[in-house]
């Protein structure tokens, strides 16, 4: 497989970017294009062992930065490394794109430049697998702050259509969030979108509330981009600031810091259950291949997970299966 890395998408690129390309060609396998300046990454590649490793690098000229407007800079940087990567995977000389970069620009790009939507896709959308036991998938996480009752429509065929190639759940549960689990509940988006759910022959449960998703009542959950951005950020915060807060109180006392001792084990395993970094990305879904948008603040390890998630989409034919989903549909 042929996995372009961003080299310059992240916070801190290319530092994160290349060493996480680099422990995800050591673990997979897989051939890693980097894609960005050409001194820098290699620059960052000779800080580590890559004997026997399949990367190369591939020239950029710019940068889209996490400051610039991403529909200026998607039409003026059109060497960046999002044009010269997402132009491999149009031309099929790569296989999915993965990048913590801006992600209006990498949506920008990637729907109007390069890859452009699949056909009867009338907004692609970001889905982010939440950190919980069951990994649910949120849908859209911010790709689209306004929405209609079709989109919401193809929000749930395309997350219903990952969780089932992705994680191999038969008729994942579908669910709209909204502010109670009546029919009566919700804006009017809700309400409209409702009866279009329930015609669509998915495996539609219903509303659910934000709680009832955390806890694992449903495989997809779909929202409009605004609600669902604020709903991921809120939930990133509350659980980082829970995470600090138990810290804290175990530090207390000799007597809670002996019980943190003994409980170490299973704190780190819940720290690892809650972490983002575990998840790696979010796949924009409707657009002709796979593309996967990691947080800005990605270390290795979580560019690392998005290489795995981009490589999952790929061996399932995510891309495909939205194509042929949306034919029955329409």
């Amino acid at each position: 497989m042929r996995i372009v890395v961003d080299a310059m998408g992240s916070d801190d690129y290319p530092h994160p970017d290349v060493a996480g390309a680099v422990l995800a060609a050591r673990e997979f396998g897989d051939e890693i294009i980097l894609v960005g300046d050409e001194s820098r990454i290699k620059t960052e590649l000779s800080q580590h062992e890559t004997a026997g490793l399949r990367i190369r690098v591939c020239p950029a000229a710019e940068v889209i930065e996490m400051t610039d407007k991403p529909s200026v800079a998607s039409r003026s940087k059109k060497d960046s490394s999002m044009h010269v990567g997402l132009n491999l995977v149009k031309q099929g000389e790569a296989d999915a794109f993965v990048s913590a970069g801006n992600t209006g620009a990498i949506l920008a790009v990637a729907m109007l430049q390069t890859l452009r939507r699949i056909s009867g896709v009338k907004r692609p959308a970001l889905g982010v697998t939440f950190p919980i036991p069951t990994r649910p998938l949120l849908i859209d996480n911010g790709a689209n702050a306004d929405c209609q009752p079709d989109y919401l429509l193809q929000f749930a065929l395309m997350g219903s259509l990952f969780i089932e190639r992705v994680q191999g759940i038969k008729q994942p549960r579908v669910a709209l969030i909204s502010n109670g689990e009546e029919e009566g509940k919700g804006n009017t988006l809700i309400k409209e979108t409702i009866p279009l759910l329930a015609a669509s022959g998915l495996n539609f449960i219903g509303n659910i509330e934000p709680k009832e998703f955390m806890g694992g009542a449903a495989d997809v959950g779909v929202t409009d981009g605004f609600t669902g951005n604020i709903m991921i950020k809120t939930a990133e915060a509350v659980a980082a600031h829970l995470l600090g807060l138990v810290r804290t109180e175990i530090m207390a006392s000799p007597l809670t810091q002996l019980g943190g001792l003994l409980a170490k084990s299973a704190f780190r395993r819940v720290g690892r259950a809650l972490n983002p970094d575990e998840v790696g990305g979010a796949p924009l879904l409707g657009v002709n291949g796979v593309v996967i948008v990691a947080h800005g603040r990605s270390n290795a390890y979580a560019i690392k997970q998005a290489v795995g998630q981009a490589r999952l989409s790929v061996q399932n034919d995510v891309v495909g299966a939205i194509r042929a989903g949306l034919q029955g549909i329409e």
